[in-house]
């Protein structure tokens, strides 16, 4: 089990870059936010529509261009050939050997970044198929689009960093950020704790 302070440890204090880690968790969470709140608190469809979708847009920025390189060294993009009109996706890594390091010797990212950004990157989609289901349950199917767009979104930037990934930080860090960190035990034990107190 991880201590608060060790290296790795699901606290946003041990970030080697603690505006990016934080911003990018602002960027996550408030479009899910916005739209959870908007949907319980008021039907103005369009008014939610366009603030998640600006959101999502911010978001989906910020990870592919911004949070994936400064985090966990990863990003990618599309080249257009301009003879032909094909698209093609290039993916860069980082190899961990090789990795810039600062002033003090260690490397640019680091495990707390890299736990982040993987929790982060997966979550969300789950998350959003959730509210899809939600959605359909509710038989409100016109806050089915806004849901579809946002995983297109989270979906594009999961699928693209997994492809970047080719030194398997995903794999390793996200299964471990559940596990090792308890996470997924303090998530239970306070859900069931709330139920027996009511």
């Amino acid at each position: 089990m991880a201590t608060p302070n060790e290296p790795g440890s699901l606290s946003w204090r041990l970030s080697s870059h603690p505006m990016t880690l934080l911003s990018f968790l602002t960027f996550r969470i408030s479009s899910l936010l916005v739209y959870l709140l908007g949907l319980f608190f008021t039907k103005n469809y369009i008014l939610i529509f366009i603030i998640t979708m600006l959101l999502l847009s911010m978001d989906f920025y910020h990870i592919k261009n911004i949070a994936g390189r400064r985090l966990v060294g990863l990003r990618w993009w599309n080249e257009v050939n301009p003879d032909t009109g094909d698209t093609k996706m290039v993916f860069e890594s980082l190899d961990p050997a090789t990795r810039p390091r600062d002033g003090d010797g260690r490397p640019v990212t680091n495990a707390t970044d890299r736990r982040f950004f993987w929790l982060g990157l997966y979550a969300q989609p789950v998350l959003w198929v959730g509210l899809a289901i939600m959605a359909i349950f509710k038989v409100e199917l016109i806050w089915l689009t806004l849901v579809a767009i946002a995983l297109v979104l989270t979906i594009t930037n999961t699928v693209a960093f997994s492809r970047c990934d080719k030194f398997s930080q995903a794999s390793n860090l996200a299964s471990s950020a559940m596990y090792s960190g308890g996470l997924a035990r303090n998530l239970a034990g306070g859900m069931i704790g709330r139920l027996w107190n009511r």
